[in-house]
């Protein structure tokens, strides 16, 4: 017991001088690089994410505890070193909220390992990133009306009233279908018209196309997955 009780206190809580020792600062980095690299394998776990992101989130616990234990108590410090790290933000895209939450997590592991709780920085990260595996596998929040929620481009001509003509269609085979937009081409001859819709059942959007395409009169259709913005939380 009192063996876990000494893995949970920091290493610098009996320090009697302002100096940090060369075996403390190098234990401190080399945990908190494990823990980056844990959570850089945690969060690319069947995601398509850059390798540039991966990368700076395996170095993120590292950087952080550096600063840490560099600033060492200092408010004034600590308080610049935020100011600086604030900058960054305004020189990068926007990102997911997952993107967001797992440099949170990493710049949360790395502040713990600056102070020296070592334990509780591998404990705080085995269990949010245990959590997030978790919950990447199951796919939660995820839904499997994803896999029916397409984007319908039709090419009509001009003379076609696209209000309506495509009413009993989408009756028919879609659930919910909503026109985003309404583009003319070809000198103003044929319309190219943009919905969102979710069909009924995947299996009949072959049969949905020649359908529409009785009605266009067999000009353009094209049908893709319907994009979800990235930078929406």
């Amino acid at each position: 017991m009192k063996m876990i009780h000494t893995l949970f206190e920091g290493i610098f809580d009996n320090s009697v001088t302002s100096s940090i020792e060369i075996l403390d600062f190098l234990l401190c980095v080399g945990v908190s690089l494990i823990i980056g690299l844990f959570l850089s394998l945690v969060h690319g776990f069947r995601s398509a994410e850059s390798k540039s992101f991966l990368v700076t989130l395996a170095l993120l616990p590292a950087i952080v505890c550096v600063v840490i234990m560099m600033v060492n108590g200092n408010v004034g410090a600590g308080v610049a070193v935020a100011g600086a790290f604030s900058l960054v933000r305004f020189r990068s895209a926007p990102g997911t909220a997952k993107e967001i939450s797992s440099i949170f997590l990493s710049m949360g592991a790395g502040l713990v390992t600056g102070m020296g709780y070592l334990g509780y920085a591998v404990l705080f990260t085995l269990i949010l990133g245990l959590v997030m595996l978790l919950l990447n596998v199951i796919n939660f929040g995820g839904s499997n009306n994803r896999l029916l929620q397409k984007t319908l481009l039709i090419t009509i001509p001009e003379d076609l009233n696209y209000s309506e003509v495509f009413d009993d269609l989408f009756e028919q085979f879609t659930s919910q279908h909503e026109i985003i937009s309404v583009k003319t081409t070809n000198m103003g001859s044929l319309f190219k018209l943009r919905y969102n819709i979710t069909l009924k059942n995947v299996s009949m959007e072959k049969e949905f196309i020649d359908e529409l395409r009785c009605r266009n009169g067999n000009l353009e259709i094209s049908m893709a997955k319907q994009e979800v913005n990235g930078y929406e939380l």
